[in-house]
Formats: structure tokens, sequence, C-alpha cells
């Protein structure tokens, strides 16, 4: 047997230190939360996702009585981005969530399928795309998917 240690490098900002583009970025994905349709969970997450040409496509989770139905943010921008969009690469997706009246404390980290979907954007364009993570505290920035998400299941392993 052996050990196998899997590292992760996360940057944390706060959002005053970011870029203008990023916090742009960032005030669509806050304001996509208000689009969201949650009446079950009341946990508002907004995506904003810019694509190499430069245009932003925004997303929100929308919740159904059948859980499994509803879908995420992130799916929702990036899903969009791919039917619209398809000759574009996503270079940056930032993600924010709202709830008890205000945007939560701790950046919100993606569920698994969102992280798969991720990747496959990623594997699907050989590009890599940056993740802004938001909260009211701190931003935790990530260079890429695939460092949401350090074993991987993709395309090659189908082959």
């Amino acid at each position: 047997m052996k050990d196998i240690t899997i590292e992760t490098k996360v940057k944390s900002f706060k959002y005053s230190e970011l870029n203008e583009a990023d916090r742009a970025l960032i005030d669509q994905a806050k304001e996509a939360t208000k689009t969201s349709y949650s009446p079950y969970s009341s946990f508002k997450v907004g995506a904003a996702l810019r694509l190499s040409n430069g245009v932003v496509v925004t997303g929100s989770n929308q919740e159904n009585a059948a859980y499994p139905s509803g879908t995420c943010a992130e799916r929702t921008a990036l899903f969009y981005a791919g039917a619209q969009y398809p000759d574009q690469p996503a270079e940056c997706l930032a993600i924010a969530a709202y709830s008890n009246n205000k945007f939560i404390d701790t950046p919100i980290a993606p569920c698994g399928a969102c992280r798969q979907v991720m990747l496959e954007t990623e594997q699907r364009f050989k590009q890599s795309m940056r993740i802004l993570l938001y909260s009211d505290e701190e931003v935790y920035e990530l260079s890429s998917a695939s460092s949401l998400l350090p074993i991987q299941f993709g395309k090659d392993i189908l082959l």
C-alpha cells in the first residue's frame, strides 16, 4: 500500500482585491441569484460564465418538487453557453449563493455533477476555465475546474 497526496491550490481574495473584470463577473453571478427558482431549499445560486469572445451568460438554480429533476446554476450557464455559443471556450465561471436574506459567509463549492460538467467543458475546448467562488467574506480563485476534481472521469477513460 502507498499513500497518495493530492493538493489543490486555492487563492483567497477580498472582493476589492479582484480586477474589474472579475468583480463584474461576480456581480453578474450575484444578480443571477434573483432568477433562482428555489421554493424548497430557499438557497439561491447564481453563476456567470465569461466566454472567450467576451460574452457573459448567466444561470441560476431551478428546483423541482421531484428533486433530481432540477438543475444547478453552474450547469444552467454551461449548457446554455454550449447550446448558444458552441465554438466559444469558457474562460471564467463565477458562482454566488444567497440564503437567509444575505450572501453566504463561506465561498460556495459546486456539487459533484457540476464539477463533472465543468471538467467536460475544459476537456471539450482543451482549455482551463478559472473558477471564482464568492462569499461576503472572501473569494476563492481556482485556476481550473480540474483542480476541483483531481481524480477525474473523462472521455479518455471511455476509449
